[in-house]
C-alpha cells in the first residue's frame, strides 16, 4: 500500500469513526468557539459575489449553510458520514438553499466549472497529496474563481491547541506525534510550502495573510473538548478509567492559563488564504 491510499485510509477511519463523532456530538461548543472565523469567511466569499460557492471539509455544515443563505447555494464535501449526515439534517431542518457530498475532495469527480468559488474553514490540511486536491478543485471552478480558506499557523503559536497532548505525556507515550509535513492540523502552518501547492496545482494571485481570532467556549465544556477532540481523542476511548481519570486530573488545571471566570478565551492564530483559478487549465 502506497502512503498516499495508506494516509487517505488513516483520514477515512477516524473522521467516520471517533473523531466524526465528537464533531457532530460538540458542534455546538465548535461553532461557538469557531464563530468569527465563520463570519470572516462568509464575509469573504460574499464578497466575491459568486452564485454557487463549494465547502470544502464542511464537518457538520455550519460555514455550508451561512455561506448559503448570504448567496443563494452551497455544496458542503466532507470525507465524515457521519458529520455529512448531520450536516443534511441541520440544512433540511433550516431550509437553506445547501446540500452534501460525502466524498474525498481529493479524488471526487466533481462537475467542471460548477462553482464560483472555494471556501473551507480549517478542511484543507489533511489531503494525502495536496498538489492534486488542489488541481482538483481547480477543475471544478470557473477561470477567475475565488479560493478562502482559513488554515491554523504552528503549534508554537497556538499553545492552546497543544496544551492537552503537552500536560497528558508522561501518562500517554503512545500518543501520536504531529509532523509538520504530513496531513493534519498544522500542515499548511508553512506558508512558502501552501503558496507552492496552490501555484502547482492551478491557482494564482495567491495571498497568505495571518489573522489572529480570539476564540471561546464555556468552562463547563472544556474537559469534554480536550478529551474528546484532538490527540486525546483518538487513545482516551482506550483507557481505563483510572487512568482516563487521572489523566483529566493532570490535564485540566494546565488550561488555567486560558480560563477567565466562565469562559475559556485563546486566540487562533490562523492564516487567511486567498487565490483566482487560473485560466490555464492543468490536464
Amino acid at each position: 500500500m502506497d502512503a498516499s491510499r495508506r494516509s487517505y485510509d488513516e483520514q477515512a477511519a477516524r473522521w467516520n469513526g471517533p473523531a466524526g463523532h465528537a464533531w457532530v456530538d460538540l458542534q455546538g461548543v465548535l461553532n461557538q468557539m469557531f464563530g468569527p472565523i465563520e463570519e470572516l469567511l462568509v464575509d469573504a466569499v460574499s464578497a466575491e459575489h459568486a452564485a454557487s460557492v463549494l465547502d470544502v471539509g464542511c464537518g457538520t455544515g455550519s460555514i455550508t449553510r451561512a455561506v448559503a443563505r448570504r448567496v443563494g447555494h452551497c455544496v458542503g464535501v466532507d470525507i465524515s458520514g457521519p458529520m455529512i449526515e448531520e450536516a443534511r439534517a441541520r440544512a433540511e431542518q433550516e431550509g437553506v438553499p445547501a446540500s452534501f457530498v460525502q466524498a474525498d475532495a481529493q479524488e471526487y469527480a466533481f462537475e467542471p466549472a460548477a462553482f464560483d468559488a472555494v471556501v473551507s474553514r480549517f478542511g484543507v490540511m489533511f489531503f494525502s497529496d495536496p498538489v492534486r486536491a488542489f488541481a482538483n478543485l481547480r477543475s471544478t471552478v470557473k477561470d477567475g474563481a475565488g479560493l478562502r480558506c482559513v488554515v491554523w499557523r504552528g503549534p508554537e503559536e497556538n499553545p492552546f491547541m497543544t496544551t492537552a497532548e503537552r500536560a497528558a505525556a508522561p501518562f500517554l507515550p503512545e500518543l501520536p506525534a504531529r509532523r509538520p509535513d504530513q496531513p493534519g492540523q498544522f500542515a499548511f502552518a508553512d506558508p512558502e510550502r501552501v503558496h507552492r501547492i496552490l501555484a502547482e496545482s492551478g491557482w494564482a494571485g495567491i495571498d497568505i495573510e495571518p489573522v489572529d481570532v480570539l476564540c471561546t467556549l464555556p468552562e463547563k465544556d472544556l474537559v469534554t473538548y480536550f478529551t474528546r477532540l484532538g490527540p486525546l481523542g483518538t487513545v482516551l476511548p482506550e483507557a481505563d478509567e483510572r487512568t482516563r481519570a487521572e489523566i483529566v486530573e493532570v490535564v485540566r488545571p494546565a488550561f488555567d492559563p486560558f480560563v477567565e471566570g466562565t469562559e475559556v478565551r485563546y486566540t487562533a492564530a490562523c492564516w487567511m488564504v486567498s487565490a483566482r483559478a487560473g485560466t490555464a487549465k492543468l490536464s
